[in-house]
Order: structure tokens, then sequence, then C-alpha cells
């Protein structure tokens, strides 16, 4: 799957997602770091990639169409609770449900929205 993390995201956690086989773009040490979210977002949309992200703001699109967003929030976040939750979170959806699929994983409970098709 592809997949773009946020600044936010452990290194710990990048290197696990590329050795599940997935493509994935740290923005990390790039031009990119710290780009605005909206920019963030377009560029995840172009890319048709999974977004990944401790940034709540990115609950706004969730009824846009998009490639899939997963959220991590913790009342007292370190690298391995949030590596914790985005592994669980990866395992409960396949790569083919992300698209449209937005998942705000908290502590101990998860929220989901998932984009309708309109016909």
């Amino acid at each position: 799957m592809k997949i773009i993390v946020d600044e936010n995201i452990p290194l710990m956690t990048v290197r696990a997602l590329r050795m599940m086989g997935h493509d994935v773009r740290d923005i990390r040490g790039t031009p990119e770091e710290g780009m605005p979210d909206d920019a963030l977002w377009e560029m995840t949309q172009r890319e048709e990639r999974l977004l990944i992200t401790t940034d709540k703001g990115f609950t706004q699109y969730r009824m846009l169409p998009h490639h899939g967003a997963l959220i991590i929030r913790l009342r007292r976040p370190n690298r391995h609770k949030i590596h914790q939750r985005i592994i669980q979170a990866l395992g409960q959806f396949s790569d083919t449900e992300w698209p449209g699929l937005l998942v705000v994983m908290r502590d101990v409970a998860q929220s989901t929205w998932r984009v309708r098709e309109s016909h």
C-alpha cells in the first residue's frame, strides 16, 4: 500500500511499515516537512496514498473523497504507543478498505468514517 507519514510518526514505525512491504513516503527531513495541512492533504491525494498522522485537523476532510487517513490521538503519546496503534489499525483493515476511510485511534476507543460514494 502507498502511505505517507507526517513528521510526527516514529521512525520505528516507518521502518516497520517498509519491512511489511508498504511504499512509505516520510516527509521528515525533506522540503515538505512542516508544510501546511492543506498542502500535505493535496499531495497525499495526488499521490493516492494513505495519510498517517497525529494531527486531528485532518478530520475536516472525512466527508471528501480521499485515499484513506489514519489519525492517532493519544492522551500521553510516546513513540511506542503511537507505533502500536498504527500497527493495530493497519491490521484491522485491508489495503482495499482504506480508500474513503478515516480512522481516529485513541487510547482505547476508535472512530471511523467512510465517504459514501454518490451514484
